[in-house]
């Protein structure tokens, strides 16, 4: 008989996770709490922007429910956006779909003249797991965030804008709509996203991807082996060269590959063969040199093998990783307080628990904020149907009424404190000032 243990790979061992749980469990004991140097809006201001959540709670739960009842994909979006500006309609503002030549994306506004804050929508869900990644509340808390601070700039001045963007996961819908000019004049953008900590600063990772493509010469395999250029030897050895450049990486680096193409067939030396990686570092320059170094290891292994390679960069925009703002973020650590929440600061939870977001890009050119919410237990990767299943519990519509409540006052802060802002463009002046996004890899 054939033994069924015999097609089980074996578990992973999970003590370090769960040495990993108990030390990051003290650590949040003992983290100071993240606070903030500055006023913000008026206690009446923030009286009635918490009025308006009080109100719209509801219908943005149903809204966060219906958006996981019906996830759609990348750049696929087009029920979502539409539940979307029937939501908006109904509240009296109008939206625009479709701009920056995405077709589902979209823009809502409230004032003009004067400071400019968006409220960044993200909506796209995962394939075969639905919103694992909790888009669902980030797009409810977006929608409800504006709707509750619409009436702020007759108060102060400015603007607040709804900004929908497509495709975070792995489309990059945020940096296209910038190179169309989408946030030209935005002068700040929030949003938030689910996790399993409140965290009002979390390292992401820029990204990039990298398809390497060997070509060699076919030939018979058993009678004239000789007669050919393996393009799977090549692409074999690019992949050991990339894996014994991981122990000369630093620690936030990441770099994963797969195998697309190994050729045809076994009597036939492939002429043929393909890899994709994606390589990820916690600074733009880092990324940079990972991504000449991995480059460096497929020439190579191209030349050993007498083959050549062709390298494909980033088929979606590149991701940047996140440049902080603390002084956004501490009005946002802040405004969690009331229901609760403390947010923990920077290093609290382990920073390689981490991935990637084109917010990242927008974060290189104006200031940005990408807290967490908490809506899961702490040993819920994202991306899995147990997160998913988190985004439409309990404690997932908890984080709909918190995060909407905690984006809206700070947009309110935004604009009604000009010592607020100032340290906040400061800090991102003196952190570079904005980057040439599209550049940068060139």
């Amino acid at each position: 008989m054939r033994d069924p243990d015999a097609t089980r790979p074996s578990p992973p061992d999970d003590s370090f996770l769960r040495s990993l749980t108990a030390t990051t469990a003290r650590a949040v004991r003992q983290a100071e709490p993240v606070g903030s140097a500055h006023r913000g809006a008026p206690e009446e201001l923030r009286a009635a922007v918490q009025q308006r959540v009080t109100e719209h709670g509801d219908e943005l739960v149903e809204l966060s429910h219906d958006l996981h009842a019906h996830p759609e994909e990348a750049f696929a979006e087009h029920r979502s956006v539409r539940t979307v500006v029937e939501l908006l309609e109904r509240h009296g503002h109008s939206a625009q779909v479709g701009v920056g030549g995405l077709e589902t994306s979209l823009i809502a506004g409230s004032g003009s003249g004067g400071p400019h804050i968006a409220v960044l929508a993200e909506y796209d869900a995962l394939p075969g797991i639905g919103h694992g990644c909790g888009h669902n509340i980030i797009c409810s808390t977006a929608v409800g965030a504006f709707l509750a601070a619409a009436d702020v700039p007759e108060r102060v001045g400015g603007r607040v804008s709804l900004i929908g963007t497509p495709a975070e996961e792995g489309g990059g819908g945020k940096e296209t709509m910038a190179r169309a000019g989408v946030f030209d004049d935005v002068d700040a953008v929030i949003m938030l996203h689910p996790f399993t900590h409140d965290i009002a600063l979390h390292p992401f990772l820029g990204r990039r991807q990298l398809e390497m493509v060997f070509h060699g010469v076919a030939a018979h395999a058993s009678a004239q082996p000789f007669m050919g250029r393996n393009a799977l030897d090549a692409a074999v050895a690019a992949y050991q060269g990339v894996a014994a450049l991981r122990q000369h990486l630093p620690g936030s680096d990441r770099v994963h590959g797969i195998f697309t193409d190994g050729g045809a067939r076994p009597n036939v030396v492939p002429e043929r063969a393909a890899l994709l990686f994606y390589l990820r570092s916690a600074d733009p320059a880092t990324l940079r040199d990972l991504a000449d170094r991995t480059a460096d290891i497929a020439r190579g292994a191209a030349a050993m093998h007498g083959c050549t390679v062709e390298l494909h960069w980033d088929r979606q925009p590149p991701y940047l990783p996140i440049r902080f703002n603390t002084a956004l973020a501490g009005r946002w650590a802040v405004n969690q307080e009331p229901c609760g929440r403390t947010p923990l600061p920077l290093g609290v939870v382990p920073e390689f628990l981490t991935g990637s977001t084109d917010l990242g890009n927008l974060s290189y050119r104006m200031p940005a904020i990408h807290p967490m919410i908490a809506v899961s237990e702490p040993t819920e990767a994202l991306h899995t149907v147990e997160f998913a299943a988190a985004s439409a519990s309990p404690a997932g519509d908890r984080a709909v009424r918190d995060g909407t409540l905690g984006l809206a006052l700070t947009a309110a802060d935004y604009l009604a404190d000009a010592d607020l802002r100032a340290a906040v463009h400061a800090e991102f002046d003196a952190a570079g000032g904005p980057l040439d996004v599209p550049r940068f890899f060139d």
